[in-house]
């Protein structure tokens, strides 16, 4: 673990050119570090403060700067912090880092500053990892849910259903160590009342992570259809770019082209494919078959039609072949005179039919709502709910829910109360890795290596 005693420095803004760049000092010699490379001293000057100087170099100015100075624990770290606010020059942050570096401080490790705040108590485990997802985020929902994991909701959650764990422990303990002044019967029963709802609860969350994995990474989603369906021109049209080569020749797209895609507050990875049909062509024959693996790995599937064109048993195969999972049937051409009727095509499938124009965009806000609907219930803005999105969140649930149940299980076989103290220690000790209150260093450097330099 890294010397919380040494002080450290790293830029905060990534490089490039900008308006400002920021270099993040903080430790114990924060602002000493920070007065001997400015042109005036602020070290004793109020918290939470900005101040006008020059960083120095070798007796002259290197930029003129605002420094901002936060003392502990009112900081993102908890500890004594200087920002130095330079020009967005990344030749010029190098310079000031190491003029800062030669002033006494460390370079800080990826994620250090974050990692600081855990440490330093200001923020859990949980809430350190949405700050990597607030950074990631690529659309609404993902900001949303990244900033509702922040704020404390999951560890929230979390906290409440383990402390009435850890309330049931201190009890069967007390009753096992004092018997005389703690009664035990008909405890079990009363357990079994109290941990039924906590069971409940564990479920929600980790049913949850499906919604928060999409809510997050945004949803895998596959065009399928025919050759010169216009499953091209429906990607380039989502995208807003012409991404895909769009010709009237069928079988122009023999590969996957895939792009992560903002649409509307949530996000797809929207992926392109071969047309499907029967082919001799041995590059054609590959690119089908990727086509199909890649639809069933899929979160939603698109099955394109070309509306301007009878319906096929192809198409029909396609439609029947994704009954039982999420997806949503496009007429595609709706500009053009339609030789497929979408009212008569509802009555054939469990899918939702829309018309839609890849040329013109029409369809296109109807299609928005329907992805919402399938995986958002209709409101993808609301993060009332928790949703879990870390799959290391998920796991640690797993294991504390398998242990909630090992505890029912004991309740009915009628086994002595010191196993329900077993079982829920353990269901207490995987909670605790999602807060980081009983998680390892291994797991804690793991997390934070993750993470870019500067946060």
């Amino acid at each position: 673990m890294a010397d919380r005693r040494e002080t450290i420095a790293a830029p905060s803004t990534p490089a490039g050119e900008s308006g400002i760049g920021i270099i993040r000092i903080s430790g114990p010699e924060a602002f000493v570090i920070a007065d001997r490379v400015l042109d005036r001293s602020i070290k004793d000057k109020p918290s939470h403060t900005i101040h006008y100087c020059h960083v120095m170099e070798e007796g002259q100015r290197l930029d003129e700067v605002l420094v901002t100075l936060m003392r502990a624990p009112r900081s993102y770290t908890g500890e004594d912090t200087a920002e130095i606010n330079c020009h967005g020059n990344s030749y010029l942050l190098k310079r000031v880092l190491s003029v800062c570096l030669r002033a006494g401080a460390a370079l800080a490790e990826p994620g250090e500053f974050t990692k600081r705040a855990f440490l330093n108590g200001r923020i859990d485990l949980s809430q350190a990892e949405a700050v990597m997802d607030l950074i990631r985020a690529q659309s609404e929902s993902a900001l949303k849910t990244a900033m509702s994991q922040l704020s404390g909701r999951l560890s929230g959650e979390i906290r409440e259903i383990r402390s009435a764990l850890l309330d049931e422990i201190a009890y069967i303990e007390a009753a096992l160590d004092d018997p005389e002044h703690y009664d035990l019967e008909g405890y079990p029963a009363e357990l079994k009342q109290r941990l039924t709802p906590l069971v409940s609860r564990l479920e929600q969350l980790i049913q949850s992570a499906a919604e928060g994995r999409v809510r997050k990474d945004g949803i895998d989603t596959v065009i399928l259809g025919r050759p010169n369906a216009g499953k091209s021109s429906l990607l380039n049209l989502i995208s807003g770019e012409d991404r895909a080569i769009v010709t009237e020749v069928a079988g122009t797209t023999r590969d996957i082209l895939t792009e992560h895609i903002r649409m509307g507050e949530f996000s797809l990875n929207l992926t392109d494919t071969a047309g499907i049909r029967d082919s001799d062509d041995p590059v054609e024959k590959i690119g089908i078959a990727r086509a199909r693996k890649r639809a069933e790995d899929a979160d939603l599937l698109l099955i394109l039609l070309d509306g301007a064109e009878p319906l096929t048993d192809e198409d029909l195969s396609l439609i029947r072949g994704a009954d039982g999972r999420p997806a949503v049937v496009l007429v595609n051409k709706s500009d053009l005179p339609q030789k497929i009727d979408p009212e008569q095509l509802r009555q054939q499938t469990e899918h939702p039919v829309l018309s839609i124009s890849a040329l013109s965009g029409e369809g296109l806000r109807e299609l928005e709502q329907e992805i919402s609907r399938l995986f958002f219930s209709g409101e993808v803005s609301g993060g009332e709910a928790v949703c879990v999105t870390s799959l290391r969140h998920v796991e640690s649930l797993e294991k504390a829910l398998a242990s909630c149940r090992l505890v029912l299980n004991s309740i009915e076989s009628g086994l002595p109360e010191d196993f329900f103290s077993i079982d829920l220690s353990d269901a207490c000790a995987a909670l605790g890795e999602i807060t980081g209150e009983t998680v390892g260093e291994d797991v804690i450097s793991r997390i934070f290596e993750k993470f870019c330099m500067g946060k």
